[in-house]
């Protein structure tokens, strides 16, 4: 693979992760690692692996074989329950938002680590949902609903935050606000892992590419190299 070098030691580390669905074999030996403060994307083709991947990690695919090992724990058979309370919060591209319940009981019901964002933080970065707060989840606009999902996620106070697809289908306004809230993440100092079709969009918050077709990591590549060789991988990811 191009695009690797020396660091700290990773925050999270895969090694020949297989994944199922059923009889249905969809992740192929995925091998990766992601260090502490970085950004890394995982891009690819619809039905690359992508989503899979995030779900194998944070618990939800139980089926699955390899070595998951987060912040020096082995995680991989770890329930999700456990792996979540552990620091690795996921962001699902449905969102996940509790249908039932208002705005700021999506935000005050996760279980709150120490580094756990507060209401404040939450209202600086999206203030937007200051005025939402008695709103039923699912009454938001989709741009709304997505800064809710990632919202809630930092309200647990994760050290790893992955993020299936936050910009899909969202006006160009709300993925510049969103590229805004990732950077300034980024310069906290949170590790994330970032699913994204929209190559150019990732390479404005990113560290780090993977490239995953067919079920399993085909490259490593720089912003450099993905610069470089831009029309190629559009051509690829048909974009």
């Amino acid at each position: 693979m191009s695009g690797s070098s020396a660091g700290p030691i990773p925050l999270l580390s895969v090694r020949d992760l297989h994944a199922y669905y059923g009889q249905s074999h969809v992740l192929h030996g995925v091998s990766l690692e992601v260090r502490p403060g970085e950004v890394v994307t995982l891009v690819g083709r619809n039905g690359a692996g992508k989503t899979t991947t995030l779900q194998a990690l944070c618990g939800v695919i139980r089926q699955k074989s390899g070595q998951i090992t987060f912040a020096g724990q082995d995680i991989t058979k770890m329930p999700a329950y456990q792996i979540a309370r552990s620091g690795l919060s996921l962001v699902p591209d449905d969102r996940g938002i509790f249908a039932t319940l208002s705005v700021l009981e999506n935000l005050t019901l996760p279980h709150r680590a120490k580094a756990a964002w507060t209401l404040e933080q939450v209202y600086d970065a999206f203030p937007i949902l200051r005025t939402r707060g008695h709103h039923g989840g699912l009454k938001l606009s989709g741009g709304e609903q997505q800064m809710l999902s990632i919202a809630r996620a930092l309200c647990m106070g994760p050290k790893l935050l992955l993020l299936d697809e936050p910009t899909e289908g969202l006006a160009p306004v709300i993925v510049q606000q969103i590229g805004a809230v990732l950077r300034e993440l980024k310069k906290s100092g949170l590790t994330i892992i970032l699913v994204e079709q929209n190559l150019r969009f990732a390479t404005t918050v990113a560290d780090r590419h993977y490239l995953m077709a067919e079920g399993e990591i085909v490259e490593s590549l720089t912003n450099y190299e993905v610069a470089a060789r831009e029309k190629e991988l559009l051509k690829h990811l048909s974009v």
